[in-house]
């Protein structure tokens, strides 16, 4: 009897089958795996503690020095040139009231002579008028005297040629003797009328004589050119000889007891510069008083590898426009003696084109509560409380590039992380270290200690 063989594809589920059974039964008789709670280990961060210190707000600009004032020496005369002063170079320095360059004056000296020797003749036309007045008033009184003899004659006549001894021709001739000598006495009166007249129009003849022989005067003044100021020469634009006509720019020169700067501050830290509890009236403030009045130390800063130079300044006034592209606005600061105190090698003086930093300092604020500015994240800081990260959102008064002022939301003495905390996790295990450079850096920040 032969026996039945089992199929060949069968033999493969056999060990698949007795896998499964022995993975059932020890799954069925093993406990679960236990599981493990593992806590990351703490990251070492630095703080320091938030300090209420003495805040006076900094803003820095820049922009290059000029004079104050530009002076133009413009010919107000034609002529040729006859004169100029040995120095009158551009970039030397001359003195107030120097003789610069002089005009030929020969023309205007003879307008003068001519001019004055016209009002010598007025006024001896007026002496001879006055002399004419007299004589035709003299005149006057003589002829009035012989008009009272001829109207008596007449009236003796008259009662002859009533009494009939006396022709009426006699009569007639005598009476046309009357007329005649009214007329004459008329004649002295109208020339005696006539003679106010004749001296007013010589009297503005003189007036306006002598306002051309001011004005030749005015011009002979003009052919010499005096500096108004101590000045630098900037630009010279004659020679010697050469013939200049009235409104040629003959020369320029800067005046050098005061510079002044122009440079452009974000209106945001403006803002907070100016940050004052009072109201200000600008249309009453003093112009020269502008630094007492709103409280703000300007300094200008030469910045050289070889060393800073300092010159103290005063804020003057803001600049007339807002860049509404950068959004600054223009202040200008003001520096006295600018050429003094000169070290050559050392200390140069503040020159026209001098590029140089504007570092201006409001009125201190007591008890302001700063933090780095780093360790602010989008209006929150970061606390350390109990070895673990708490982020607080708090609510800032004023932003400065490496400070920022607290007006709430922590206190004084608040552990504020000034560490580089990526990736920041709210409660995360944090160990702390204290920062004392960190904080006395904040501080001499937050005071604009030099």
């Amino acid at each position: 009897m032969s026996q039945r063989k089992i199929p060949r594809k069968w033999l493969f589920f056999v060990p698949l089958a007795v896998g499964i059974a022995v993975f059932v039964l020890l799954t069925r008789q093993s406990a679960p795996p236990e599981q493990l709670e593992v806590d990351a280990p703490a990251r070492v961060v630095r703080y320091i503690e938030a300090p209420a210190t003495t805040v006076i707000p900094r803003t820095l600009g820049y922009g290059r020095a000029r004079p104050v004032r530009v002076w133009e020496a413009v010919a107000e005369v034609n002529g040729r040139i006859i004169e100029i002063h040995p120095r009158l170079r551009k970039g030397s320095l001359i003195g107030k009231d120097e003789l610069l360059l002089r005009i030929d004056p020969t023309e205007y000296e003879l307008a003068v002579s001519q001019v004055q020797a016209d009002i010598l003749s007025t006024r001896a036309q007026l002496s001879e008028m006055r002399v004419k007045e007299a004589n035709t008033r003299a005149s006057l009184a003589i002829e009035e005297e012989s008009l009272a003899l001829r109207e008596a004659e007449v009236a003796r006549k008259s009662e002859l040629a009533q009494k009939r001894t006396l022709s009426a021709s006699d009569f007639e001739q005598e009476q046309r003797n009357l007329l005649g000598q009214r007329q004459q006495v008329q004649a002295q009166k109208n020339a005696l009328n006539l003679l106010p007249a004749e001296r007013e129009l010589l009297e503005a003849q003189l007036a306006r004589f002598q306002a051309q022989l001011d004005s030749v005067k005015l011009d002979l003044t003009r052919t010499e050119i005096r500096l108004p100021f101590r000045a630098r020469i900037s630009e010279v634009n004659i020679e010697q000889a050469q013939y200049v006509r009235e409104g040629s720019v003959l020369a320029k020169a800067d005046a050098i007891d005061k510079a002044e700067v122009e440079a452009q501050i974000p209106i945001a830290r403006m803002r907070a510069l100016l940050r004052s509890d009072r109201t200000l009236d600008f249309n009453r403030l003093d112009p020269g008083r502008l630094t007492e009045q709103l409280g703000i130390d300007a300094r200008i800063w030469l910045r050289d590898p070889s060393g800073d130079v300092l010159w103290q300044g005063q804020f003057r006034r803001m600049s007339d426009t807002l860049d509404p592209d950068t959004r600054t606005v223009g202040v200008i600061i003001e520096v006295d003696e600018p050429y003094a105190n000169v070290r050559p090698g050392e200390r140069p003086p503040l020159v026209k084109g001098l590029f140089v930093e504007v570092d201006l300092r409001g009125q201190p604020r007591k008890g302001q509560l700063v933090v780095p500015r780093h360790a602010l994240h989008d209006g929150r800081v970061y606390l350390l409380e109990d070895g673990r990260l708490v982020i607080r959102p708090v609510d800032v008064q004023t932003v400065q590039p490496e400070y920022a002022v607290i007006a709430s939301g922590i206190e004084p003495g608040a552990p504020v992380i000034v560490s580089d905390l990526v990736p920041a996790i709210d409660g995360m295990r944090l160990e702390g270290q204290p920062d004392p450079e960190a904080m006395e850096r904040l501080i001499a920040e937050a005071e604009a200690l030099d």
